[in-house]
């Protein structure tokens, strides 16, 4: 029995089904480490309220978690662009499709494969840019002045999260030229496996919203 996966590239030529498939399991990959950083970042927060919490109440410890605030900020950054190829593959970004929807079926294919084709330029080349970056930080050995963290480490996983989203924009021009389905409905929020991350994702921002007794901010 097929998956729906490869139902979706089945009409691709041979040879390509393997690229667009391949595309797609980083995709989810890249979805699932989004989720990770998600989680580490919701746990973050959590051990950064319950420190002030205690600190305020009990008079205990020093009310807040070292480097909270720097390591939320990579996390954050890292998983913004972990979520963003996933995010593409099911459809997820607010697009404006006035046109598309009062456009003839062959003016909407050439209009999905130029859009397509301009992202997938315009990533590529942040993508590229990222990389040289990464490299250049990691060779200078270059730190956060204010943690003393070494810095590559964090823009790498951003780079790759860019990556991963210029690829998928290479993808999608792929299928809107194969004139292929461009979304996979398994990778939406509504599906129940993907449902759990949008929430997760809702988690830092309610504690950013903690009563005042409680709040992140510093004094």
């Amino acid at each position: 029995m097929e998956s729906p996966q490869s139902d979706l590239n089945a009409r691709a030529p041979p040879r390509i089904q393997p690229l667009l498939a391949g595309i797609d399991r980083l995709g989810r990959l890249d979805g699932w480490v989004g989720a990770g950083c998600l989680l580490a970042l919701t746990c973050l927060m959590l051990s950064e309220v319950i420190a002030r919490a205690v600190s305020n109440f009990l008079g205990i410890g020093p009310g807040t978690v070292p480097n909270a605030w720097k390591y939320s900020s990579y996390l954050m950054a890292a998983a913004f662009t972990f979520g963003a190829a996933m995010t593409l593959r099911g459809g997820g970004h607010i697009r404006v499709t006035l046109l598309l929807n009062n456009a003839a079926p062959g003016v909407k294919r050439a209009i999905e494969v130029m859009s397509s084709a301009l992202a997938f330029a315009a990533m590529g080349y942040l993508a590229v840019a990222m990389i040289l970056f990464t490299w250049a930080s990691y060779a200078r050995g270059q730190v956060s002045i204010a943690s003393g963290t070494i810095v590559w480490p964090p823009m790498a996983l951003v780079t790759f999260g860019m990556t991963l989203l210029s690829l998928q924009f290479l993808a999608r021009t792929v299928r809107a030229v194969l004139d292929l389905p461009l979304e996979d409905p398994a990778m939406r929020a509504s599906n129940p496996v993907v449902l759990p991350l949008i929430q997760l994702a809702t988690l830092p921002r309610f504690m950013m919203r903690s009563p005042k007794g409680l709040a992140l901010t510093r004094p």
